[in-house]
């Protein structure tokens, strides 16, 4: 679990994505599929739509980190989803450094080395109950 500054953190610097959550997501997504462009395939809806997703996630997320069964929950129900989408286990490293890439460009000077790790623990433990809910999705 993430310490008291560390979700102090991630939540003040999401404020500042948020205000800017258009730009922040479509630079994700640009910089996801840079990463990896045998991705692009699995987003079938819109990128606009993914985009509002994805920060309405990262915002559910902070909002239960208070909360770790409700959290738990929430994120190995949306691994277990995933799966029905093509996500496999290698793909959840892309998307963390992806996102953190998004963090550096939007929160520039902002995103310290704090906030780095911060984001990094964040995104760990989301990944791994993520993968954790996709492999009973498999059973």
């Amino acid at each position: 679990m993430l310490t008291a500054d560390q979700i102090h953190r991630v939540r003040k610097s999401f404020i500042q994505v948020e205000r800017q959550s258009h730009v922040a997501a479509l630079v994700f997504y640009q910089r996801l599929f840079e990463l990896d462009p045998s991705l692009r395939p699995l987003f079938k809806t819109d990128i606009e739509l993914q985009a509002r997703k994805l920060m309405e996630m990262l915002g559910a997320a902070l909002s239960l980190l208070e909360r770790p069964g409700e959290l738990t929950s929430t994120l190995e129900d949306l691994g277990a989803r995933h799966v029905a989408y093509g996500v496999k286990r290698e793909h959840y490293a892309t998307v963390g450094t992806a996102l953190l890439a998004m963090l550096e460009t939007v929160l520039a000077r902002d995103f310290t080395a704090e906030t780095r790790l911060a984001w990094t623990d964040l995104y760990a433990l989301i990944a791994e109950t993520m993968l954790r809910g996709a492999a009973h999705a498999a059973r």
